[in-house]
């Protein structure tokens, strides 16, 4: 049996632990693994949703060490989090021989180095993204101030240390690959392999319509990177042509964000839906759904995002409206015909769009091509078996 410390800034009580760490690692666990799984958990969602995952961990032999995650002040907390990590880490060092470090992002694979280097174990930096560049693309690092630079100069310099001393390191993209190796000598960098962001298709699965309305669906956060206003602006020339037609958001986020938005546009809020949803509960609650939105801020660093609706809304045989140039959604969208890839949002074509027939079993097939969270887990097995 051999044993793997997965490091995660991400909490396991968020979606996205839910949804691309914890199914990897149960159905890595039947493969002759075990985990030791450490995470930063938000307090709100931890004490809302950490029952759940203790059980999930408890049923699938994972231990389960979950860390307060520390939002401000910026910079000093996640020097705070880093530091607490660093003691988890000596901490169950030891008392365990861990065979690998699997590290999600680039704060766990600062550690993920350090801890190869001091222990001589394998290291696989699960990269995620383009870190450093997203928090400048984001805008939440501004370059012009010199600690910023500094910190993000640090990074970078990390980044090019893990590519090269990790023992594998993983892309999320065909276009991020090809974008991390450009410049640098073919013989520089660890092995790099792409796995995008999987789907469960067991759970995201279509649901009978119900309803002959024409809904937009949203579905997620509504946070730095997405286009909310641009979404609004599409809905609202969709709404003069069908007016009885509906905006509906599935978010946690603050729904005044969105009200906001209507009173300068002059949408009128009775065609906006919006409400919470647990992971299970996605399926049936957008069954009525004739499209999903997802314009998303185009940057250097969106090329090496892979987001995780994208597959489950295939699965479901919901066609996606999106912009160009973010990870390999155009291929994607080309490839399976799942939907419209706009070039510019200010000139869009809506009587293609309404009058646009896809197949739903189309989309579910391609899901199950590119997205298959089985599929994920092979490749994921594969690297575990070469390195570990």
């Amino acid at each position: 049996m051999k044993r793997i410390l997965y490091l995660s800034y991400d909490g396991m009580t968020d979606p996205l632990g839910q949804s691309q760490v914890l199914p990897y690692i149960i159905n890595l666990g039947k493969e002759n693994y075990t985990f030791h799984l450490i995470s930063f958990e938000k307090p709100d969602r931890f004490k809302k949703n950490k029952s759940l995952i203790k059980k999930i961990c408890l049923e699938n032999n994972i231990e389960w060490h979950p860390i307060k995650y520390t939002k401000s002040p910026p910079m000093f907390s996640t020097l705070w989090d880093m530091l607490k990590l660093n003691q988890k880490i000596k901490t169950l060092g030891r008392k365990n021989v861990f065979d690998m470090i699997h590290c999600r992002s680039y704060i766990p694979a600062i550690f993920g180095l350090k801890y190869k280097r001091k222990w001589n174990t394998k290291f696989l930096f699960d990269m995620r993204g383009i870190w450093a560049d997203e928090r400048v693309d984001g805008g939440l690092w501004n370059l012009k101030n010199p600690i910023f630079k500094i910190v993000y100069n640090y990074f970078k310099k990390k980044e090019k240390q893990f590519l090269i001393h990790s023992d594998h390191t993983i892309s999320l993209t065909q276009n991020g690959k090809k974008e991390l190796l450009l410049n640098q000598d073919k013989n520089d960098y660890a092995p790099l392999s792409v796995i995008p962001c999987c789907t469960d298709l067991n759970l995201f699965k279509p649901v009978d319509r119900d309803s002959n309305s024409f809904i937009i669906g949203y579905l997620g956060s509504l946070g730095t990177w997405y286009l909310l206003k641009e979404m609004l602006v599409f809905f609202k020339k969709i709404n003069e042509k069908i007016p009885d037609s509906k905006f509906h958001f599935l978010t946690k986020d603050n729904p005044d964000i969105i009200f906001n938005y209507c009173d300068n546009l002059g949408i009128d809020i009775k065609n906006i839906l919006i409400e919470e949803s647990d992971r299970e509960d996605i399926p049936f609650k957008t069954r009525n759904w004739n499209f999903s939105l997802c314009f998303i801020k185009p940057s250097f660093s969106k090329i090496f995002s892979s987001p995780t609706k994208q597959g489950e809304l295939m699965a479901m045989g919901i066609p996606i409206i999106c912009n160009s140039a973010v990870g390999d959604v155009d291929f994607i969208v080309e490839k399976y015909k799942s939907g419209f890839v706009l070039k510019d949002l200010n000139k869009v074509n809506f009587e293609i769009i309404l009058n646009a027939n896809f197949k739903k079993q189309k989309l579910i097939e391609g899901a199950n091509q590119y997205f298959s969270l089985e599929k994920g887990v092979m490749s994921y097995l594969k690297i575990y078996r070469k390195i570990c």
